[in-house]
């Protein structure tokens, strides 16, 4: 079965630090680009960074610029999001996607796969 697993939300407090994980299955994720999307409540999904198949290139918006870091493990199928610093404003479900090919896709619409989503509150 094809899919990709998120893991690892739960609540954090603000200046905080957590990891989500995005597990693939029936596809080799070494093949694809990793994108990672949010939604918080009452907005419109955002995305908000991207890694190439091969990590060699990664792309944040300005939001999260300097706070979240992208890395994948290829051998073991599996993408990370890294937030430190976190910041109410992070709370949010968040979304993992991939996208066949080397580079981060500019259309959500390339993005093949997608997670079902894992919440990530910050409160105190």
């Amino acid at each position: 079965q094809v899919q990709l697993v998120e893991s690892g939300g739960g609540l954090v407090q603000p200046g905080g630090s957590l990891r989500v994980s995005c597990e693939a299955s029936g596809f080799t994720l070494a093949d694809y680009a990793i994108g990672w999307f949010r939604q918080a409540p009452g907005k419109e999904r955002e995305g908000i960074a991207c890694l190439t198949s091969n990590a060699g290139s990664s792309h944040y918006v300005d939001s999260v610029k300097g706070r979240f870091f992208l890395s994948r493990d290829n051998a073991v199928n599996t993408a990370y999001l890294q937030k430190n610093t976190v910041k109410p404003e992070d709370t949010a479900v968040y979304y993992c996607a991939a996208a066949h090919g080397t580079f981060c896709p500019t259309k959500w619409e390339l993005y093949t796969y997608w997670g079902q989503g894992t919440q990530v509150t910050v409160s105190s």
